[in-house]
């Protein structure tokens, strides 16, 4: 009688973490779907901030040079048109961000340095653990919790 309740008990344990290794994999796996979610929102605004921000200066650009033609040709004084230089690179530089290639090129670039030069992103002290996180937490603190006493000491209250 005892060899078939363990037996049943086996086998219930056994199905128990078949349910939960499914439902932790079930759970990692929407955790990931949402992380991936949130950073296409966060670069589908970075891009939308881009874009808005080539307006303004594209307005200010064309402003600008058209006023800097005008007084260059004005005054015969063709050195006015030298702002109208570093003022382009700008420009194409936030053209390139916010309607062409720079982020196919920059997402190229980090794939390159995480597969060549992955040293170049290790953390100082390395990666942080369990111990090093409640170590910096009782320093900054200065105060050790109700339950962390009660391990050092034992119960506090005995009834």
């Amino acid at each position: 009688m005892g060899f078939l309740m363990s037996k049943s008990m086996d086998a219930n344990l056994q199905k128990q973490q078949e349910f939960m290794l499914n439902n932790s994999r079930l759970q990692m796996e929407r955790q990931i779907l949402m992380q991936n979610q949130m950073r296409e929102r966060q670069m589908a605004m970075q891009i939308a901030w881009s874009r808005e921000s080539l307006k303004y200066f594209g307005s200010f650009f064309t402003v600008a040079t058209l006023g800097l033609t005008a007084g260059a040709i004005k005054r015969k004084n063709p050195g006015m048109l030298a702002p109208i230089i570093p003022l382009g690179f700008i420009f194409a530089y936030q053209m390139d961000s916010a309607y062409g290639t720079l982020i196919y090129r920059m997402r190229g670039e980090a794939e390159n340095i995480m597969a060549s030069e992955h040293d170049r992103l290790d953390l100082p002290l390395g990666t942080p653990t369990y111990e090093s996180i409640e170590k910096a937490r009782r320093a900054k603190t200065g105060l050790i919790s109700f339950l962390e006493k009660e391990q050092l000491s034992g119960p506090i209250w005995v009834p």
